[in-house]
Protein backbone atom coordinates (compact mmCIF):
# COMPACT_ATOMS: atom_id res chain seq x y z
CA UNK A 1 0.00 0.00 0.00
CA UNK A 2 1.57 3.31 -1.64
CA UNK A 3 2.16 5.91 1.79
CA UNK A 4 -0.47 8.36 2.69
CA UNK A 5 0.69 12.11 1.34
CA UNK A 6 1.39 14.61 4.07
CA UNK A 7 -0.87 17.47 4.44
CA UNK A 8 2.35 19.65 4.18
CA UNK A 9 2.14 20.36 0.42
CA UNK A 10 0.79 24.33 0.21
CA UNK A 11 -1.73 23.63 -3.22
CA UNK A 12 -3.13 27.28 -2.22
CA UNK A 13 0.38 28.20 -4.06
CA UNK A 14 1.44 27.42 -8.03
CA UNK A 15 3.41 24.01 -8.55
CA UNK A 16 6.54 26.00 -10.04
CA UNK A 17 8.80 28.81 -8.20
CA UNK A 18 6.86 32.31 -9.46
CA UNK A 19 9.86 34.19 -8.34
CA UNK A 20 11.44 33.06 -11.80
CA UNK A 21 10.05 33.83 -14.92
CA UNK A 22 10.42 29.97 -16.15
CA UNK A 23 8.35 28.66 -13.26
CA UNK A 24 5.61 31.09 -14.07
CA UNK A 25 5.44 29.95 -17.74
CA UNK A 26 4.87 26.49 -16.89
CA UNK A 27 2.61 27.43 -14.34
CA UNK A 28 0.49 29.22 -17.55
CA UNK A 29 0.86 26.31 -19.84
CA UNK A 30 -1.13 24.52 -17.44
CA UNK A 31 -3.42 27.26 -16.76
CA UNK A 32 -4.27 27.98 -20.46
CA UNK A 33 -4.50 24.67 -21.35
CA UNK A 34 -7.29 24.55 -23.83
CA UNK A 35 -7.61 20.64 -22.72
CA UNK A 36 -9.51 21.87 -19.39
CA UNK A 37 -12.18 22.98 -21.36
CA UNK A 38 -13.55 19.21 -22.33
CA UNK A 39 -13.89 18.12 -18.87
CA UNK A 40 -16.67 17.82 -17.43
CA UNK A 41 -18.92 19.25 -14.88
CA UNK A 42 -18.93 16.44 -13.03
CA UNK A 43 -14.58 16.32 -13.04
CA UNK A 44 -14.76 19.93 -12.54
CA UNK A 45 -16.92 19.68 -9.32
CA UNK A 46 -14.18 16.33 -8.14
CA UNK A 47 -11.73 18.11 -8.62
CA UNK A 48 -12.75 20.73 -5.88
CA UNK A 49 -14.07 18.81 -3.49
CA UNK A 50 -10.29 17.03 -3.61
CA UNK A 51 -8.91 20.36 -3.33
CA UNK A 52 -11.08 21.97 -0.68
CA UNK A 53 -11.02 18.69 1.17
CA UNK A 54 -6.65 18.51 1.11
CA UNK A 55 -6.58 22.20 2.37
CA UNK A 56 -9.08 20.74 5.38
CA UNK A 57 -6.55 18.30 5.92
CA UNK A 58 -8.16 15.32 4.70
CA UNK A 59 -6.24 13.23 2.39
CA UNK A 60 -7.86 10.55 0.37
CA UNK A 61 -6.75 6.46 0.57
CA UNK A 62 -4.39 6.33 -2.26
CA UNK A 63 -3.92 9.88 -3.96
CA UNK A 64 -0.74 10.55 -5.13
CA UNK A 65 0.94 14.35 -5.66
CA UNK A 66 0.61 14.45 -9.17
CA UNK A 67 -3.01 14.07 -8.73
CA UNK A 68 -3.39 16.25 -6.13
CA UNK A 69 -1.84 19.18 -8.57
CA UNK A 70 -3.71 17.71 -11.82
CA UNK A 71 -7.26 18.22 -9.24
CA UNK A 72 -5.42 21.75 -8.21
CA UNK A 73 -4.89 22.88 -12.11
CA UNK A 74 -8.35 21.87 -12.47
CA UNK A 75 -9.43 23.88 -9.68
CA UNK A 76 -7.83 26.99 -10.76
CA UNK A 77 -9.24 26.39 -14.05
CA UNK A 78 -12.86 27.00 -13.66
CA UNK A 79 -12.79 28.55 -10.06
CA UNK A 80 -12.47 31.96 -9.37
CA UNK A 81 -8.71 31.83 -6.49
CA UNK A 82 -10.71 34.92 -4.98
CA UNK A 83 -14.32 34.17 -5.04
CA UNK A 84 -14.57 30.65 -5.40
CA UNK A 85 -17.48 30.40 -7.88
CA UNK A 86 -17.55 28.89 -11.20
CA UNK A 87 -16.06 30.50 -14.05
CA UNK A 88 -18.14 31.62 -17.47
CA UNK A 89 -16.84 28.88 -19.67
CA UNK A 90 -15.87 31.20 -22.67
CA UNK A 91 -14.19 33.33 -19.89
CA UNK A 92 -11.56 31.36 -18.19
CA UNK A 93 -8.37 31.37 -19.26
CA UNK A 94 -8.22 27.47 -20.92
CA UNK A 95 -10.45 29.25 -24.00
CA UNK A 96 -8.05 32.41 -24.75
CA UNK A 97 -6.33 30.47 -27.32
CA UNK A 98 -9.68 28.83 -29.38
CA UNK A 99 -11.42 32.22 -28.73
CA UNK A 100 -8.64 34.49 -29.52
CA UNK A 101 -7.53 32.45 -32.87
CA UNK A 102 -11.01 32.69 -33.90
CA UNK A 103 -11.92 36.19 -33.24
CA UNK A 104 -8.45 37.74 -34.07
CA UNK A 105 -7.91 35.55 -37.41
CA UNK A 106 -11.10 36.93 -38.78
CA UNK A 107 -10.30 40.50 -37.71
CA UNK A 108 -6.98 40.34 -39.34
CA UNK A 109 -8.38 38.21 -42.65
CA UNK A 110 -11.46 40.97 -43.48
CA UNK A 111 -10.37 44.12 -42.86
CA UNK A 112 -11.09 45.85 -45.93
CA UNK A 113 -14.52 47.17 -45.04
CA UNK A 114 -16.01 49.22 -42.59
CA UNK A 115 -19.16 46.60 -41.65
CA UNK A 116 -16.46 43.87 -41.37
CA UNK A 117 -14.01 46.20 -39.12
CA UNK A 118 -16.76 47.24 -37.09
CA UNK A 119 -18.26 43.41 -37.03
CA UNK A 120 -15.10 42.38 -35.71
CA UNK A 121 -14.17 45.02 -33.32
CA UNK A 122 -17.59 44.53 -31.49
CA UNK A 123 -16.93 40.61 -31.37
CA UNK A 124 -13.72 40.97 -30.11
CA UNK A 125 -14.86 43.46 -27.29
CA UNK A 126 -17.95 41.60 -26.58
CA UNK A 127 -15.51 38.77 -25.60
CA UNK A 128 -13.26 40.65 -23.99
CA UNK A 129 -15.88 42.15 -21.26
CA UNK A 130 -16.24 38.70 -20.62
CA UNK A 131 -12.64 38.09 -19.67
CA UNK A 132 -11.74 40.86 -18.06
CA UNK A 133 -15.46 40.36 -16.02
CA UNK A 134 -14.85 36.79 -15.43
CA UNK A 135 -11.01 37.39 -14.43
CA UNK A 136 -11.59 40.74 -12.03
CA UNK A 137 -9.12 40.82 -9.60
CA UNK A 138 -10.79 40.42 -5.88
CA UNK A 139 -14.39 39.49 -4.55
CA UNK A 140 -15.98 43.25 -5.14
CA UNK A 141 -18.85 43.15 -7.28
CA UNK A 142 -19.78 45.20 -10.45
CA UNK A 143 -22.80 46.53 -10.77
CA UNK A 144 -24.87 46.54 -14.44
CA UNK A 145 -24.25 49.79 -15.09
CA UNK A 146 -20.32 49.97 -14.92
CA UNK A 147 -20.59 46.75 -16.92
CA UNK A 148 -22.61 48.64 -19.82
CA UNK A 149 -20.25 51.64 -20.06
CA UNK A 150 -17.02 49.61 -19.44
CA UNK A 151 -18.20 47.12 -22.55
CA UNK A 152 -19.69 50.59 -25.05
CA UNK A 153 -16.42 52.62 -24.07
CA UNK A 154 -14.32 49.67 -24.92
CA UNK A 155 -16.37 48.52 -28.39
CA UNK A 156 -16.67 52.45 -29.15
CA UNK A 157 -12.69 53.48 -28.89
CA UNK A 158 -11.49 50.21 -30.45
CA UNK A 159 -14.23 50.73 -33.64
CA UNK A 160 -13.05 54.60 -33.50
CA UNK A 161 -9.49 53.63 -33.76
CA UNK A 162 -9.64 51.09 -36.03
CA UNK A 163 -11.60 52.93 -38.71
CA UNK A 164 -9.49 56.26 -38.01
CA UNK A 165 -6.06 54.57 -38.68
CA UNK A 166 -7.70 52.77 -41.73
CA UNK A 167 -8.80 56.02 -43.26
CA UNK A 168 -5.22 57.34 -42.50
CA UNK A 169 -3.62 53.62 -44.08
CA UNK A 170 -5.86 53.75 -47.65
CA UNK A 171 -2.37 55.16 -49.65
CA UNK A 172 0.00 53.06 -47.92
CA UNK A 173 1.65 49.91 -48.69
CA UNK A 174 -1.22 46.82 -47.88
CA UNK A 175 1.07 45.72 -44.99
CA UNK A 176 0.84 48.83 -43.11
CA UNK A 177 -3.49 48.61 -43.36
CA UNK A 178 -3.23 44.62 -41.67
CA UNK A 179 -1.86 46.15 -38.59
CA UNK A 180 -4.79 48.15 -37.74
CA UNK A 181 -6.72 45.74 -36.15
CA UNK A 182 -3.49 45.48 -33.59
CA UNK A 183 -3.83 49.16 -33.13
CA UNK A 184 -7.39 48.94 -32.03
CA UNK A 185 -6.82 46.08 -29.95
CA UNK A 186 -4.07 47.87 -28.00
CA UNK A 187 -6.04 50.77 -27.73
CA UNK A 188 -9.67 49.14 -26.61
CA UNK A 189 -7.71 47.34 -23.88
CA UNK A 190 -6.06 50.50 -22.46
CA UNK A 191 -10.07 51.70 -22.27
CA UNK A 192 -11.44 47.82 -21.40
CA UNK A 193 -9.67 46.88 -18.81
CA UNK A 194 -9.71 49.77 -16.44
CA UNK A 195 -13.11 50.47 -16.84
CA UNK A 196 -14.61 47.07 -16.56
CA UNK A 197 -12.65 46.55 -12.88
CA UNK A 198 -13.12 50.74 -11.72
CA UNK A 199 -14.78 49.27 -8.90
CA UNK A 200 -11.43 48.19 -7.84
CA UNK A 201 -9.82 51.30 -8.52
CA UNK A 202 -12.57 53.54 -6.47
CA UNK A 203 -13.01 50.61 -3.74
CA UNK A 204 -9.16 48.71 -3.83
CA UNK A 205 -8.34 44.60 -4.01
CA UNK A 206 -7.67 43.35 -1.10
CA UNK A 207 -4.23 42.72 0.17
CA UNK A 208 -2.47 40.02 2.47
CA UNK A 209 0.60 39.62 3.77
CA UNK A 210 3.05 36.28 2.91
CA UNK A 211 0.53 34.34 4.69
CA UNK A 212 -2.46 35.13 2.88
CA UNK A 213 -4.36 36.91 6.41
CA UNK A 214 -5.72 39.77 5.15
CA UNK A 215 -4.88 43.44 5.64
CA UNK A 216 -7.69 45.34 3.84
CA UNK A 217 -8.15 46.92 0.38
CA UNK A 218 -5.68 49.20 -1.41
CA UNK A 219 -6.65 51.49 -4.35
CA UNK A 220 -2.85 51.66 -5.18
CA UNK A 221 -2.30 47.85 -5.66
CA UNK A 222 -5.37 47.86 -8.00
CA UNK A 223 -3.71 50.24 -10.13
CA UNK A 224 -0.32 48.42 -10.00
CA UNK A 225 -2.42 45.25 -10.89
CA UNK A 226 -4.87 46.10 -13.93
CA UNK A 227 -1.32 48.29 -15.30
CA UNK A 228 0.40 44.58 -15.61
CA UNK A 229 -2.91 42.46 -16.71
CA UNK A 230 -3.21 45.76 -19.30
CA UNK A 231 0.48 45.17 -20.55
CA UNK A 232 0.00 41.35 -20.45
CA UNK A 233 -3.09 41.73 -22.95
CA UNK A 234 -0.96 43.93 -25.22
CA UNK A 235 1.62 41.63 -25.04
CA UNK A 236 -0.53 38.53 -25.57
CA UNK A 237 -2.13 40.31 -29.26
CA UNK A 238 0.91 41.29 -30.09
CA UNK A 239 2.75 38.09 -32.08
CA UNK A 240 -0.58 36.48 -33.15
CA UNK A 241 -1.40 40.46 -34.96
CA UNK A 242 2.39 41.14 -36.05
CA UNK A 243 3.50 37.95 -37.03
CA UNK A 244 0.68 36.61 -39.43
CA UNK A 245 0.11 39.96 -41.33
CA UNK A 246 3.59 39.27 -43.22
CA UNK A 247 3.12 35.55 -43.83
CA UNK A 248 0.16 36.50 -45.50
CA UNK A 249 0.87 39.96 -47.39
CA UNK A 250 3.95 37.14 -48.98
CA UNK A 251 1.31 34.06 -49.50
CA UNK A 252 -1.49 36.22 -51.30
CA UNK A 253 0.93 37.11 -53.92
CA UNK A 254 1.36 33.76 -54.62
CA UNK A 255 -0.33 31.48 -57.46
CA UNK A 256 -1.90 28.81 -54.66
CA UNK A 257 -3.94 31.47 -52.68
CA UNK A 258 -5.14 33.00 -56.14
CA UNK A 259 -6.30 29.75 -56.79
CA UNK A 260 -7.92 28.64 -53.27
CA UNK A 261 -8.73 32.02 -51.74
CA UNK A 262 -11.44 30.65 -49.84
CA UNK A 263 -8.23 29.06 -47.76
CA UNK A 264 -7.26 32.79 -46.74
CA UNK A 265 -9.08 32.81 -43.52
CA UNK A 266 -8.11 29.41 -42.55
CA UNK A 267 -4.71 30.13 -43.06
CA UNK A 268 -4.63 33.13 -40.80
CA UNK A 269 -6.70 31.34 -37.90
CA UNK A 270 -4.09 28.87 -38.21
CA UNK A 271 -1.36 30.90 -38.01
CA UNK A 272 -2.75 32.71 -35.25
CA UNK A 273 -3.37 29.86 -32.82
CA UNK A 274 -0.07 29.02 -33.16
CA UNK A 275 1.46 32.22 -32.12
CA UNK A 276 -1.36 32.16 -29.66
CA UNK A 277 -0.49 28.82 -28.03
CA UNK A 278 2.80 29.93 -27.34
CA UNK A 279 2.37 34.19 -26.88
CA UNK A 280 -0.78 33.48 -24.15
CA UNK A 281 1.07 31.50 -21.19
CA UNK A 282 4.39 33.58 -21.65
CA UNK A 283 2.94 37.15 -21.33
CA UNK A 284 0.07 35.75 -18.83
CA UNK A 285 4.03 34.90 -16.94
CA UNK A 286 5.22 38.29 -17.24
CA UNK A 287 4.24 39.35 -14.26
CA UNK A 288 3.32 37.02 -10.96
CA UNK A 289 -0.14 36.14 -10.28
CA UNK A 290 0.71 37.30 -6.76
CA UNK A 291 1.63 40.30 -7.06
CA UNK A 292 3.36 42.24 -4.54
CA UNK A 293 4.48 45.82 -3.64
CA UNK A 294 6.11 47.72 -0.90
CA UNK A 295 4.25 49.06 1.97
CA UNK A 296 5.57 52.36 1.62
CA UNK A 297 3.99 52.67 -1.76
CA UNK A 298 0.62 51.85 -0.54
CA UNK A 299 -2.12 54.97 -0.03
CA UNK A 300 -1.18 57.06 3.73
CA UNK A 301 -3.93 55.40 5.61
CA UNK A 302 -3.86 51.88 4.42
CA UNK A 303 -0.14 52.22 5.49
CA UNK A 304 -0.83 53.21 8.77
CA UNK A 305 -3.79 50.79 9.51
CA UNK A 306 -0.77 48.00 8.58
CA UNK A 307 1.39 49.89 10.88
CA UNK A 308 -0.51 49.06 13.76
CA UNK A 309 -1.29 45.32 13.29
CA UNK A 310 1.99 44.83 12.24
CA UNK A 311 4.59 47.71 12.27
CA UNK A 312 7.62 44.97 11.16
CA UNK A 313 5.65 44.48 7.66
CA UNK A 314 7.34 45.65 4.32
CA UNK A 315 5.62 44.06 1.40
CA UNK A 316 1.90 43.14 1.00
CA UNK A 317 0.68 40.80 -1.33
CA UNK A 318 -2.36 40.49 -3.97
CA UNK A 319 -3.47 38.56 -6.62
CA UNK A 320 -3.42 41.05 -9.88
CA UNK A 321 -5.97 38.73 -11.98
CA UNK A 322 -5.68 37.93 -15.83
Amino acid sequence: MPPTLPTTIDIREPRWDQSTFQGRAKHFFTVTDPRNLLLSGAALDEARRLVLAYRAGTVPPGLTEDELWRAKYIYDSAFHPDTGEKMLLIGRMSAQVPMNMTITGCMLTFYRTTPAVVFWQWVNQSFNAIVNYTNRSGDAPITPRQLGTAYVSATGGAVVTALGLKSLTKHLPAIIGRYVPFAAVAAANCINIPLMRQRELKVGIPITDENGNRLGESTAAAQKAIFQVVVSRIGMAAPAMAIPPVIMNVLEKRAFLKRYPYLNAPLQVGLVGLCLVFATPLCCALFPQKSSMQVSRLEPSVQARIREVDPELHTVYFNKGL
